[in-house]
């Protein structure tokens, strides 16, 4: 699920309490598909905006499952993002975290800190995609994303805390923008003439 907020908090926390209601993953699908369908789930992700949305695809996921996949999510990328409310990022999600296959989730703080460091260079986040996985083998995909995910959220913000990172020295955008701003503001202080203060009689 996405959400529109500005963390991605409240997702975590409401899927987490639709786990706990969901029934084990023995459950026959139709069940699965049945608790969907009657919608039990939407006051729970009512909070995280356009609920009504992700119902829908909740229910077509779940049917497609079930009558495409028996019930099984499948590991394999294209299959994934056949599923209605599927898309690339989520599934590779679903790969590297749910099934153990090697997957590089690309959202919004991957896009911008491999961007920054100098690792891709799209503003697309298939192509960032395609780069990554081609700069580093498969077993470290899903750990490399999930590393500069957090890096996103806590230092390489929007606006970034480049004083307390510890990637300085290798960054294109700290070496590029950053540096030559402080190089910049020494050199007109430099120029500025200096005021003598006379003590007060």
């Amino acid at each position: 699920m996405g959400t529109r907020s500005r963390t991605e908090f409240p997702v975590i926390t409401k899927t987490a309490k639709i786990i706990k209601k969901m029934r084990p993953f023995d459950w026959p699908p139709e069940a699965a598909c049945r608790d969907v369908r009657e919608c039990k789930y939407k006051p729970l992700i009512h909070s995280t905006g356009f609920f009504r949305a992700k119902a829908k695809a909740l229910i077509g996921m779940a049917q497609a499952l079930v009558n495409d996949y028996g019930g099984r999510v499948p590991a394999d990328l294209d299959a994934l993002t056949t599923l209605p409310g599927v898309g690339r990022k989520t599934a590779n999600v679903v790969l590297g975290h749910a099934l153990g296959v090697p997957g590089l989730p690309v959202d919004r703080h991957v896009l911008r800190v491999s961007n920054r460091i100098g690792l891709a260079r799209s503003d697309k986040p298939e192509v960032v995609e395609q780069q990554l996985c081609a700069a580093l083998p498969a077993s470290r995909w899903t750990l490399a994303s999930d590393t500069l995910i957090l890096h996103g959220r806590r230092i390489c913000k929007p606006r970034p805390l480049c004083d307390s990172c510890s990637v300085q020295d290798d960054c294109d955008y700290f070496r590029t923008v950053i540096v030559r701003e402080r190089r910049a503001a020494d050199r007109k202080n430099a120029r500025a003439p200096k005021r003598i203060r006379t003590a007060r009689r």
